[in-house]
């Protein structure tokens, strides 16, 4: 059984930085073999994907409002998934989990709130 365990969110004033990680401790799934990506939640709204990293770290992807504040990386050795968040905003207060691109998804963790407020 695949799981995700997110950690590393928490209060941050506007213009901190925070960095989530998210450990896959599943032995039958590695993050390194997928598309991987961050994504988020808030209450009434849909989930969505805020920065994607291809399995070979060839190509990320980011969502426009986080570009240049956000970076997605991924320790093998590990089986880690990282969010490095700068220069937050209220914006991003949310709900944040990993999971691959592709569906179907593996089960979804419990996810790390991030709240940004002053």
């Amino acid at each position: 059984q695949v799981q995700f365990v997110e950690s590393g969110g928490g209060l941050v004033q506007p213009g901190g930085s925070l960095r989530l990680s998210c450990v896959c401790v599943a032995s039958e799934f590695t993050v390194s073999d997928y598309t991987m990506a961050w994504y988020r939640q808030t209450p009434g709204k849909e989930r969505e994907l805020v920065a994607g990293l291809t399995n070979n770290n060839a190509q990320s992807y980011y969502l426009a409002s986080v570009k240049g504040r956000f970076t997605i990386s991924r320790d093998q050795a590990v089986n880690t998934m990282y969010l490095q968040m700068d220069s937050l905003k209220a914006d991003d207060t949310a709900v944040y989990y990993c999971n691959r691109v592709a569906t179907p998804f593996a089960p979804w963790g419990q996810g790390t709130q991030v709240t940004v407020s002053s």
